[in-house]
């Protein structure tokens, strides 16, 4: 039995299962906490209950309409609640294996992966599983969220493979109309119209993802990259000193990932940037020296550290058995990410401090995949905090519409003037944020028309646990019009600094929102004469 015969199967749901679950909700739904409610009530074949059996039977009850609608009972009993905390479901895709323009010293390689995969990765294993077929992996991975009760109206599509940009584009428009047809239900003729479905679909893009390399960006790949939609590039830059560069065989420079920067930011995408920690050459010092740099000019939107991990099917392993390279001991890189972590800026997220890669692939150095917890443990024990976005989200906490402080930080990047725009709580959570960029005289040329003499809006995002669209919870504070302020904090201060229009680069399923707020289509983006 295959693997996605295992889950079907274990989706299938029997009338003395559902009979099972619904005794363990109505003791939860009595005050009994959900691990004590379900061990109360072993399986008709021994173990207990998971919790999308519970998922299943709270909506077959409020469907039948004997119970009435409880968000407060399915927040409780959905698995893994962090995954939409942020107020986006993210699906991720692997596209199929290609070849990969680098060759990379810590890159593993398996035949049956794009490159940098491994087979056993949660993501990849599901891409194989699907033979890469897009618009299974999309699909089957909505049915799969919604059964343990995550809303899918809001999906951030993260598409994975090593280099995008390498890929045909014939293959890249194919690949991402399949995705956006499951996302619609229905399939379409071209990505043009699977786009104009999808802006009222019931699972709405509200941002699309891809990763590439510094050396593939130029203005040309950026206006093919707005016409599928994309809103925002994960590169790896890896390092930020060329000797390193060279020694790991990265095959671009410093000044490359300079370059691809300063163009994205001016063509409005969201910049995330990859950065390995114990690379070839690298020591505990001169990585902390490396990651100083990234906030010089660069000024990435999001980082995933990704410490160096020895593996036995890349080419780096021959350097450890020769002796001529030593990964850090697990209290060597505990200690330098807790050095490096607080010194990252507030408009900043950290997405990763570690690779989804399974321990047992793992020759040498770390092999805990609780990294996160430990570095958040030797943090507390400095008495030091991280004020990154990811630290501070409000999450699931309440909400004070009348408390908010309204703010503007506001830094040099690229030859722009950056704003970073946020509601934030009394206790420096925030609740909203808003990504404004002022391209200056030193900007380079993106031959957009669109965004010829205006500012760009690069992200509006709204915190809290992923609601429906148009639904309303006490407390939360999506939906409750923070989205609307930022854009009105946004309009007037690109007004203050002589700009005549503002542009934004809206995902497809968020256009009517910002066109029902008095932008209008242009070629690529959204505008407004402000």
């Amino acid at each position: 039995m295959t693997d996605r015969e295992e889950w079907q199967k274990s989706r299938t749901y029997t009338p003395e299962v559902l009979g099972l679950a619904r005794a363990v909700l109505e003791e939860v739904r009595r005050g009994r906490a959900v691990d004590q409610a379900v061990r109360r009530h072993p399986g008709p074949q021994g173990g207990y209950l998971p919790k999308h059996a519970l998922v299943a039977a709270y909506r077959g009850l409020v469907e039948s309409g004997e119970w009435a609608e409880d968000p407060a009972l399915l927040a409780r009993i959905r698995m893994k609640p962090v995954r939409t905390l942020s107020g986006v479901t993210t699906v991720t895709v692997l596209t199929k294996p290609y070849p990969c323009p680098a060759d990379c010293l810590f890159c593993p390689s398996d035949v049956r992966m794009p490159k940098s995969y491994l087979p056993d990765e949660p993501g990849a294993r599901r891409g194989l599983e699907h033979g890469y077929d897009p618009y299974g992996q999309v699909s089957s991975r909505l049915v799969a969220l919604q059964a343990v009760g995550h809303p899918v109206d809001k999906v951030e599509l993260l598409i994975l493979g090593g280099t995008w940009s390498a890929y045909r584009r014939d293959y890249q428009e194919w690949f991402v109309q399949r995705c956006f047809d499951a996302l619609n239900g229905r399939d379409s003729t071209t990505l043009v119209e699977a786009h104009q479905i999808n802006e009222t679909a019931p699972s709405r893009n509200v941002g699309l993802v891809i990763e590439t390399r510094p050396d593939e960006i130029n203005p040309a790949e950026l206006a093919w990259l707005r016409r599928l939609g994309v809103t925002k590039l994960q590169m790896g830059a890896q390092s930020l000193d060329d000797h390193i560069l060279s020694l790991n065989r990265r095959g671009h420079t410093v000044a490359q990932t300079h370059q691809a920067v300063a163009l994205l930011r001016a063509a409005g995408f969201k910049i995330v940037l990859h950065w390995m920690p114990n690379l070839l050459g690298a020591t505990l010092e001169s990585d902390r020296q490396d990651f100083a740099r990234l906030w010089d000019d660069l000024c990435p939107d999001e980082l995933k550290i990704y410490p160096t991990q020895l593996l036995a099917n890349a080419d780096l392993y021959g350097y450890w058995q020769r002796g001529e390279y030593l990964p850090y001991t697990m209290e060597e890189l505990v200690g330098l990410v807790a050095d490096i972590k607080p010194t990252i800026p507030p408009y900043c997220r950290v997405n990763r401090v570690i690779r989804d890669i399974p321990s047992d692939n793992v020759v040498a150095g770390n092999k805990r995949t609780s990294l996160r917890l430990d570095i958040q443990g030797e943090l507390a024990r400095r008495g030091t905090t991280c004020r990154c976005i990811r630290c501070r989200e409000v999450r699931q906490q309440q909400v004070d519409l009348e408390h908010l402080r309204l703010d503007d930080l506001v830094y040099p990047a690229g030859g722009a003037e950056e704003h970073f725009i946020s509601f934030v709580t009394p206790q420096d959570h925030l609740a909203g944020f808003l990504r404004l960029s002022l391209p200056g005289p030193h900007s380079p040329q993106t031959g957009l028309a669109d965004l010829e003499g205006a500012a760009i809006i690069r992200e509006v995002h709204v915190f809290g646990q992923s609601l429906q669209v148009g639904a309303e919870q006490h407390g939360a504070a999506q939906h409750t019009g923070l989205g609307t302020r930022l854009l009105g904090q946004a309009e007037e201060i690109a007004r203050q600094h002589g700009f005549a229009r503002l542009a934004v680069i809206a995902a497809v399923g968020t256009r009517r929102y910002y066109q029902e707020r008095g932008f209008d289509n242009g070629k690529l983006y959204l505008v407004k004469s402000v």
